[in-house]
């Protein structure tokens, strides 16, 4: 496309080539006076012309002679040069037949066609075949040639680098790899030691902790040539591309060795060969195999070390993870607590945050978060802050983008009336009064009615720590906290809603695992009931092989039903116990929607809250929500929020 003003000028010039050569060709030197096409006479018959006095004119021009004849017609012969030997007899008939005669100097024009005509046709014959056969053939085999050429690229040394500094939270997997960029920059120290470099190294883990940015890192702390590529652009339709892709990476990488391979999403050409119905796909195989002969087959390959990223490490081939290929496998999981505080002070550089911002309290919040997790949520309250006209992001910014992201956004234009909201604040009273007289629960951070995602109201706790064993107390805790809330429609109006169908799945969830995975049931011992199989190979999700009779079956049933009713009577107990405190957070929620846990704890310590009275402005909208009055005959009244814009 860059090459169409060369193209369209050696078009015209051919163009202009093939008209000249035409003219020359067809009409000749005597045509180009126009007029019709003279006749051609041989010598003799020019002769017999010329002793029957039928020529009128001759003009003798170089080895033609051209004229009239008496009857109109114009006529040319090929007389030879005229210092040819026969030139003395043409002469002399010429003059003594009486035609006017003359001899004429060739014109300048004949000339340059004469150069042209020879040299034209064979040029342009030349860039015919050049445009129309030799250049898309060599285009076709250059494209037939990179075809199995690798598309890895290159780290250059321009643009953004990112180094180990801006890494955070996953210390253990840092340091790993930091090890191997030392024995990149100091090679003579391990090698004193008989230390060998690794081959390859597996970066696995759940998606979003971090993997790739790792890389990067790599390649921004490394002072050696850095190739990356994914996994998919091995495979292609036609078979031994993938194969002749791993070659070529691999002769480019040890062209520039001690040099550094990153393959993202390795599952993609790794998995295990031979696995599924009707065996494995040829052509992926075929490029694993070639990528198993490059990392360690005959042909030893050093100063190569390739890093691979991959969500599925059960499914890669065991060829692949042996030693001498990936040395080392360092699982990047998701941070704890520590380093979730660790990675928002990396992701909030750049983000003016006020002063009063806590992320220590959002790393609290967010047990379970991955790194693109936090980015995400900190980038939700940046942008939810510029919406609503913030100079910089608050506390509540980031909160409610925490809330986003957990539960989606708030549904302001779903219009409920009062008996819901009223039937939705005790079911939600129900969790966080229960939950926070529990022990072992978690505390109760905020609790809202206000319509989010798919839910009517939610109920947030905040770990005090980051929990990696739960006992069994802590088990029926959560089974009775979340039962509280369907009790507390049954205490109150004697009835009960569809509201509390996530929470019973939970619950049963809950239980059974106590039964059948931990072997918390004293009736039935310390036993696994139950595997869990499947072939993620046959594109089928895990389901559970019974490998218990019908009555184990059914003492399982029984245990469950037990644990649950056990908590069931444990949370209706707690709740009449402490009923006043359950209709104060009601009254409190059903007056503010929304109660942090400084206003939570004021309302079960029967303090009074302030009041807060909304002030409409001609340029907020409305929250959705009706001003109603609930059963007491106490107004309803809803606080004051900053509505997007």
């Amino acid at each position: 496309m860059r090459n169409k003003p060369l193209n369209a000028v050696l078009m015209a010039f051919v163009v202009v080539l093939l008209g000249i050569v035409l003219m020359s060709t067809f009409f000749g030197p005597t045509g180009l006076t126009g007029g019709p096409k003279p006749k051609e006479l041989s010598l003799k018959e020019f002769y017999t012309a010329l002793d029957k006095s039928q020529v009128q004119d001759a003009a003798w021009q170089q080895t033609t002679i051209s004229g009239k004849l008496k009857d109109g017609s114009k006529y040319f012969v090929r007389a030879g040069d005229a210092g040819d030997q026969a030139a003395p007899e043409t002469l002399r008939r010429l003059q003594s037949s009486g035609a006017d005669y003359k001899k004429e100097d060739p014109p300048a024009i004949n000339g340059v066609l004469g150069f042209v005509g020879a040299i034209a046709f064979p040029l342009m014959l030349v860039a015919f075949l050049y445009f129309f056969f030799i250049r898309p053939a060599q285009m076709g085999g250059n494209q037939a040639m990179n075809f199995g050429r690798s598309k890895a690229k290159r780290v250059g040394e321009n643009g953004t680098k990112v180094t180990f500094e801006d890494v955070a939270g996953i210390e253990e997997a840092k340091q790993e790899l930091f090890e191997i960029v030392d024995f990149l920059r100091n090679t003579k120290k391990y090698a004193a030691l008989g230390a060998k470099i690794p081959k390859g190294i597996l970066l696995t883990g759940p998606p979003g902790v971090g993997k790739t940015y790792l890389a990067r890192a790599i390649a921004g702390e490394a002072n050696v040539p850095f190739f990356h590529i994914s996994g998919s652009d091995f495979v292609e339709m036609f078979v031994g591309v993938g194969a002749a892709r791993v070659r070529d990476l691999f002769e480019t990488a040890k062209a520039h060795r001690p040099s550094l391979i990153f393959v993202d999403e390795i599952d993609a050409v790794g998995r295990q060969r031979g696995a599924g119905m009707g065996g494995g796909h040829d052509e992926r195989e075929q490029t694993l195999n070639q990528l198993l002969v490059e990392m360690d087959g005959f042909d030893p390959n050093s100063g190569v070390i390739l890093i691979a990223a991959t969500n599925r490490p059960d499914v890669l081939d065991p060829a692949l993870l042996r030693p001498g290929r990936f040395d080392r496998q360092i699982v990047v999981d998701a941070p704890d607590q520590n380093g979730r505080h660790m990675i928002l002070k990396v992701h909030s550089k750049g983000k003016p945050l006020e002063p009063d911002v806590d992320l220590e309290t959002l790393a609290k919040r967010t047990p379970g978060f991955t790194g693109a997790d936090l980015a995400n949520m900190l980038n939700e309250g940046a942008l939810l802050a510029a919406r609503r006209g913030h100079s910089k992001v608050s506390q509540d910014d980031l909160e409610e983008a925490l809330d986003r992201n957990i539960a989606g956004p708030q549904r302001k234009s779903r219009i409920i009336d009062a008996k819901e909201r009223e039937v939705i604040a005790y079911h939600e009273a129900g969790h966080a009064v229960v939950g926070e007289l529990l022990e072992h629960a978690d505390p109760v951070h905020k609790v809202t009615i206000l319509p989010r995602g798919m839910s009517l109201g939610s109920t947030w706790h905040m770990p005090v720590q980051d929990k990696y064993l739960v006992s069994k107390q802590e088990l029926t805790d959560d089974i009775t906290a979340l039962l509280a809330a369907r009790v507390a429609e049954e205490i109150v109006y004697g009835e009960v809603w569809t509201g509390a169908s996530n929470d019973l799945e939970r619950v049963t969830r809950i239980a059974r695992a106590m039964v059948c995975e931990y072997g918390m049931s004293e009736r039935l011992g310390t036993l696994a009931l139950g595997r869990r199989n499947g072939n993620p190979f046959m594109g089928r999700d895990y389901y559970e092989d019974r490998n218990y009779s019908e009555e184990i079956a059914k003492q399982i049933d029984e245990e469950v039903f037990a644990i649950v009713e056990a908590c069931h009577l444990r949370a209706h107990g707690m709740l009449m116990e402490n009923r006043h405190k359950l209709d104060a957070v009601v009254a409190a929620l059903l007056e503010r929607e929304t109660l942090n846990r400084d206003e939570f704890l004021a309302v079960m310590d029967g303090r009074t809250l302030e009041p807060v009275v909304r002030v409409e402005t001609p340029n907020r909208p409305s929250s959705g929500v009706s001003e109603s009055s609930d059963n007491s005959g106490r107004p309803t009244v809803v606080p004051p929020r900053l509505e997007p814009a």
